[in-house]
């Protein structure tokens, strides 16, 4: 089973869910603004993105910028980061996708093919 971490208005996150519908993908979903992904999880989905704390951020987003995100996220440190993104679900890029052995953010039909086979 995978988990899906989503907001329910986001139509990549709707593409998403429909891909794994269409693929009978086991999934549970979850409510991202609600329910940010743990710490764990995101130092997990950190290693799955090379290292690279940016791609786990909503760099488009309302809270990114209000924020101002783009100027403070090169100063702090991961773990500095990760506490961000577990207590605002905003800052999170979306659709979330984590399983025990891979995780994606965003949803891109081919990565996702190459993720569930």
């Amino acid at each position: 089973m995978v988990k899906i971490y989503m907001y329910k208005n986001c139509g990549t996150c709707q593409k998403a869910k429909k891909y794994l519908e269409a693929k009978a993908v086991d999934y549970k979903e979850i409510a991202i603004r609600e329910t940010p992904p743990s710490k764990v999880e995101l130092k997990r989905m950190l290693r799955f993105m090379d290292g690279n704390i940016r791609k786990l951020f909503n760099t488009s987003g309302r809270d990114y910028k209000a924020e101002s995100m783009k100027d403070v996220l090169p100063t702090l440190t991961d773990a500095e980061a990760i506490d961000r993104l577990n207590a605002n679900g905003n800052l999170v890029k979306r659709p979330f996708l984590i399983a025990k052995n891979f995780g994606t953010v965003g949803f891109k039909e081919d990565e996702w093919d190459d993720l569930l086979g």
